[in-house]
């Protein structure tokens, strides 16, 4: 899921809050583990609002369980919350970063509490997207600049006398209100409140041939089933979102990496290594995505049936 999201002022909370996380673990619990000497121990895996994000912990941790006998703790953490657990010792890996140029410069540069841990192989895209139903009616919708001769097609109780633009997640900081500003469109972000809101609105849209446009992403096994089509917006070019006010531009695309904590990287843990070797493709993580969240699979049912088909490839991860 998310995306170029960054936590937004419920993600500020330190630490010291009881969240509570998969499998019964709490921030605040004693999470430092008996790694060491190529023993695995405790194995603190951020696990990131989205379902791609819930795959990767998912296979990850089955791996990690099964194979290298660690004792796995999946704790549900905002992005930002998350990468405040590596100076702590409560988060041993995060294993699905967006960009966060600016999360890397607090942690790894400066805090020095968190090193990068190569990237995970998923290519991420980001953009602003319309049902196709819509289209194929309207084709010149596809370019931005036609946008404000649809806006109030657009229009919803929640954004007024404007179009509505459709975000996800209200604690996932985007570029689109900036966008809309800056681009001069009659738009409003409104979000849907959760990744599965964004996909019900989507898939309703396609059924019942209504006016949805907004953000969405991928990874994402739900274009499998509705193939979203991309509005053009303005290209992106290196520099063009280094103020977040002022941004006009697109998305980059995103080549997603692994963070982990420095503690964790030196603790001699083949859970290290699992994480610096794990490697796949967006249409790896797209089919244990849509186990979760289609076949209603429970994560750890979801990774035993990817690991158990793609042995030779766990076995890199493993070495």
């Amino acid at each position: 899921m998310a995306r170029h999201w960054r936590a937004g002022a419920a993600g500020l909370a330190v630490l010291g809050l009881t969240l509570t996380a998969c499998g019964g673990a709490k921030i605040g619990d004693n999470a430092s583990g008996s790694k060491g000497s190529g023993k695995c121990g405790t194995f603190n895996l951020a696990v990131n609002p989205w379902v791609g994000y819930e795959a990767d912990a998912a296979v990850v941790g089955y791996v990690a369980q099964h194979d290298l006998g660690c004792t796995v703790h999946k704790k549900d953490l905002k992005e930002e919350i998350a990468w405040q657990g590596f100076g702590t010792g409560e988060v041993d890996a995060v294993l699905e970063n967006w960009g966060h140029d600016d999360l890397k410069k607090k942690y790894i540069t400066k805090q020095k509490t968190a090193v990068a841990a190569g990237q995970t192989g998923n290519i991420g895209v980001i953009g602003w997207y319309v049902p196709p139903w819509l289209a194929k009616a309207h084709p010149d919708i596809k370019n931005w600049k036609n946008l404000n001769k649809y806006a109030s097609k657009f229009k919803t109780s929640e954004s007024g006398d404007k179009g509505q633009l459709l975000d996800g997640d209200p604690s996932y900081v985007t570029n689109d209100a900036a966008l809309v500003k800056n681009l001069k469109l009659d738009f409003k972000v409104v979000y849907a409140g959760s990744e599965t809101a964004l996909i019900q609105a989507y898939r309703k849209a396609e059924k019942n041939k209504e006016w949805v446009i907004g953000y969405f992403y991928e990874p994402q096994w739900f274009t499998s089933e509705v193939p979203l089509v991309k509005v053009d917006l303005p290209q992106y070019k290196t520099g063009c979102d280094a103020d977040a006010a002022k941004i006009a531009c697109g998305y980059p695309t995103y080549n997603l990496d692994k963070i982990v904590s420095s503690k964790f990287a030196k603790s001699g843990s083949p859970a290290y290594d699992l994480v610096r070797n794990f490697k796949w493709s967006n249409d790896d993580q797209n089919t244990v995505a849509k186990y979760i969240a289609v076949d209603k699979m429970s994560p750890d049912a979801a990774a035993k049936k990817w690991v158990e088909a793609n042995k030779d490839k766990v076995d890199g991860w493993v070495k």
